[in-house]
């Protein structure tokens, strides 16, 4: 099985290309630098760092992980572009001849790499739980801003022109204590999408397959990063103090046990 990732340049995207490699040998990885444009700081941007700074000190505790266990790329055939939808990165993909082709953290996959038919098809990486929740810019951090625990894990789709709108392969719900912290919380969110990742590959190279319409499920709540705004940030902080006897509670697991996931 001849296999192209796609993928975003951060640590956690790294981490998950070389757990790949090591099971399944790549082609070829197409890097998205995705270089954004400097933010101006502002009113609120002061307030998050004086008051909120656990969010972004959870998220760079989880690259800090990645990037001391998986320093480097695996050694293969890799392209470098500022935007995944290039002529080049269409060309260089064209021209391994995949059977699957593995997407983490790009940009929205355009119309031009989505006409490349490779014989298994394209997946897609949702950390959230679809169709339940989808968007971003980060779903776990909904989840927990909206005091639904229960709604935290990962989703395996095929890639559509949509957002996190594809047919599901597999979707599974984090296992959760109670007891981690912010930082341990999204460590288990991604090292279990990671593993479910890997799982459905290997479900896929044993011949199995699964498309699963998202609507035939429910609607769902779809996120926008314009929304995720310091409101959203406070409701985060305020309601992980009741994070512990949230999965503790017999509605939590009610909650979960009420959830349609598609198994493997």
């Amino acid at each position: 099985m001849k296999i192209v990732v796609w993928t975003g340049n951060a640590p956690n995207q790294r981490a998950l290309a070389c757990k790949i490699h090591q099971q399944y040998p790549l082609a070829g990885i197409v890097i998205e630098s995705h270089q954004g444009t400097k933010r101006k700081i502002t009113a609120d941007k002061v307030i998050e760092r004086l008051f909120l700074s656990r969010i972004t000190d959870a998220w760079r505790y989880l690259m800090d992980f990645y990037t001391g266990r998986y320093p480097a790329w695996p050694d293969v055939p890799t392209l470098q572009v500022e935007n995944i939808n290039t002529d080049e990165a269409f060309d260089f993909t064209q021209k391994l001849q995949p059977d699957l082709i593995i997407v983490s953290g790009t940009r929205l996959i355009r119309k031009k790499l989505l006409s490349l038919q490779p014989s298994i098809g394209i997946l897609n990486l949702h950390t959230g739980l679809s169709p339940y929740v989808k968007g971003g810019p980060n779903c776990t951090n909904w989840c927990l801003a909206r005091r639904e625990p229960h709604l935290i894990g990962s989703t395996i789709m095929w890639i559509d022109a949509g957002v996190d709108t594809g047919n599901i392969i597999t979707t599974e719900i984090t296992d959760l204590t109670g007891s981690e912290s912010l930082k341990e919380v999204h460590i288990k969110v991604m090292e279990h999408a990671h593993d479910l990742y890997i799982r459905a590959i290997g479900a896929l190279a044993a011949g199995k397959r699964s498309s699963v319409s998202q609507k035939t499920i429910t609607e769902g709540q779809t996120y926008r990063n314009k929304d995720w705004t310091l409101a959203a940030k406070w409701a985060l902080v305020r309601n992980f103090r009741f994070f512990k006897s949230d999965v503790s509670s017999p509605d939590y697991q009610k909650k979960r046990a009420d959830i349609v996931t598609v198994k493997l």
